[in-house]
């Protein structure tokens, strides 16, 4: 059976040759193309999202109440 540090050991080596590998600068890159897609396309978070469509309902609310008073002050006065 093989000794448990030599699979740390082989991790570690493993590890080792990625780091310097150029996979560790092809991740780096497609990250960094995907961090600027993402910043080119105005995108904004979901908590953010969320919040605003809060704030875009109780607009609609309040309009939509304003428009009855309106009417029924309109109703009110003779033409």
């Amino acid at each position: 059976m093989l000794n448990p540090k030599t699979f740390d050991e082989f991790a570690a080596r493993i590890g080792q040759a990625i780091e310097n590998s150029p996979a560790k600068d092809i991740e780096k890159n497609a990250k960094a193309m995907l961090a600027s897609g993402f910043a080119r396309l105005d995108l904004v978070p979901r908590a953010e999202f969320d919040v605003q469509a809060q704030v875009l309902l109780k607009t609609r609310e309040k309009l939509e109440a304003l428009e009855k008073r309106l009417a029924a002050l309109e109703a009110r006065v003779p033409e």
